[in-house]
């Protein structure tokens, strides 16, 4: 025995320690980004109208976070924050992006997957895109479709370009749209009418969706579209099958990759406009188009559990959920049920809808699991952004991050496995709706809203206007109903100086 401990002892010594990033600590990561979900319609997050069980599993499974954010209030700046840990308002020309939008990411620049694929990750996208296509001025849709995601470090990709309600209506697999048909080339406007589909502003027009403002363009399966676009005709999608098409690729990608480690982002059509749920759906919700397509949405989620259960890889693979902005109750379309879309509030107590910065904007549902790593039932208020992706998966797979990669992403892992460091992770958080102004500062419980150009704002002759803001504590108004700026100058002083630094500086990541 004593020879026994002895050598034991020599080999404790003479063996070095794991390193952190062992492939032990590279779980799979499936990564779901649903479009328009606010923070209250989601069961565990207090939605009484719609039921969402596969998301509340999640919840009872893993973690919710209840001061999650995105870092935008709509989908491409968000989008772009996700994947490149900047802010989107960094960089202009990064608003909602049109259907013919070129490339808005750069190649070169490191990303989230391409950082996972540096650390031995096989990486996927399935989903929504809208972060724009090939070189300028516009996306030729007609032949190899690049720079894009395969760009950007994703090995595999399967994506809508823009969005549901914007041209071009097809799919785009990899580098090419998915049945295209050299015969019948495809061309995109988003100024002049171009072919001859008839549009939502012709009388004649055979229509199952009316379209309301700013979508009376081609009209496509029945439903007018933001912009125009003509041929293609064997490659456009049908909308009721979205969600199916979506989810059956996202499996595939699974048990392809099964042996792993994979990096999966799912990025749901579902909930964003024009809302179409399968027959299957239809009218299960009471709340109209807009709760069926939460159903079908929570589906889809159950659909990806359900797959990683079947191949026994839960415990292997960290699942994340969330959302690209707030919920809104919208009149872009009308389907017949839009008098019942508002049955189920889209964001709670919260003030404001998606394209505000107001907490409706912003705050997101994020649900974390990841079975023996993060503990069931649990939730955090830790404050959280979608941009710390990069930063925080980066410290889980032990991957080094140069200094200009992700200038705006924080390592939050602590956080989201739970742990209780001695100051929180993140102690500010900057939150844009479409442009590079106006922007809000988040600093613990106090948000500082920029009102109308914020520090740029000129008046009618050009001259630089008096900043104008709005202040809130959180902690005591989450409903953001009672202004406090004029009663707290002082902070509303030292904050507005704050968002200054941080705009000017280029980057707020801690070296």
């Amino acid at each position: 025995m004593k020879h026994f401990l002895a050598l034991f002892a020599l080999l404790a010594w003479s063996v070095p320690p794991l390193p952190a990033a062992t492939e032990a600590a590279k779980p799979n990561i499936v990564y779901i980004l649903s479009d328009d979900i606010g923070y209250g319609d989601i069961g565990c997050y207090g939605a009484n109208k719609v039921k969402t069980p596969n998301l509340d599993r999640l919840a009872s499974q893993g973690c919710r976070f209840t001061d999650a954010h995105a870092t935008g209030s709509v989908c491409t700046p968000t989008r772009y924050a996700l994947l490149t840990g900047c802010y989107a308002w960094r960089q202009a020309g990064t608003g909602i992006a049109a259907g013919d939008e070129p490339a808005l990411i750069k190649p070169g620049t490191t990303t989230l997957p391409s950082m996972l694929k540096a650390a031995g990750y096989t990486t996927g996208l399935v989903g929504k895109w809208h972060l724009g296509l090939g070189e300028p001025p516009h996306t030729d849709y007609n032949g190899e479709i690049a720079p894009g995601p395969l760009e950007l470090g994703f090995d595999y990709a399967f994506f809508i370009p823009a969005t549901g309600d914007r041209v071009p209506c097809v799919f785009v697999e990899n580098h090419r749209v998915v049945g295209y048909d050299p015969a019948d080339p495809i061309r995109v406007s988003y100024g002049k009418k171009i072919g001859t589909d008839p549009t939502g502003a012709d009388p004649a027009a055979k229509l199952t969706i009316q379209g309301g403002p700013g979508h009376k363009d081609t009209v496509v399966n029945g439903i007018p579209r933001i912009g125009f676009m003509t041929g293609g005709s064997a490659a456009r999608w049908v909308d009721a099958e979205i969600a199916d098409t979506l989810t059956a690729k996202a499996v595939k990608f699974i048990e392809t990759h099964q042996a792993g480690p994979f990096f999966l982002y799912l990025a749901t059509h579902d909930i964003h406009e024009p809302m179409v749920p399968a027959a299957r759906f239809r009218g299960t919700s009471g709340c109209g188009s807009r709760g069926d397509v939460i159903h079908q949405l929570d589906w889809c989620v159950g659909e990806v559990l359900a797959t990683l259960d079947r191949l026994k890889l839960a415990d292997s693979t960290l699942v994340i959920f969330t959302s690209d902005n707030g919920g809104a109750i919208k009149n872009t379309y009308d389907d017949g049920t839009n008098a019942l879309h508002g049955l189920q509030p889209p964001n709670g107590a919260l003030r404001g809808f998606k394209g505000s910065l107001y907490e409706g904007g912003h705050r997101e549902p994020f649900l974390a699991r990841w079975p023996g790593h993060i503990k069931p039932g649990s939730t955090s208020g830790a404050l959280i952004g979608h941009i710390d992706a990069l930063a925080t998966f980066a410290a889980l797979t032990g991957q080094p991050l140069d200094p200009a990669a992700g200038p705006d992403s924080f390592n939050v892992l602590p956080a989201l496995l739970g742990e209780t460091p001695a100051a929180p992770a993140r102690d500010h958080l900057v939150l844009q709706n479409n442009g590079q102004v106006p922007l809000a500062l988040r600093e613990g419980d106090w948000v500082l809203i920029e009102k109308g150009g914020g520090a740029k704002a000129k008046t009618a002759k050009g001259a630089k206007a008096a900043p104008n803001y709005e202040l809130y504590n959180l902690a005591n108004d989450l409903s953001q109903k009672d202004d406090l700026a004029a009663k707290e100058p002082a902070r509303v002083k030292t904050m507005a100086a704050h968002l200054e630094d941080i705009r000017t500086q280029g980057h707020s990541r801690p070296e």
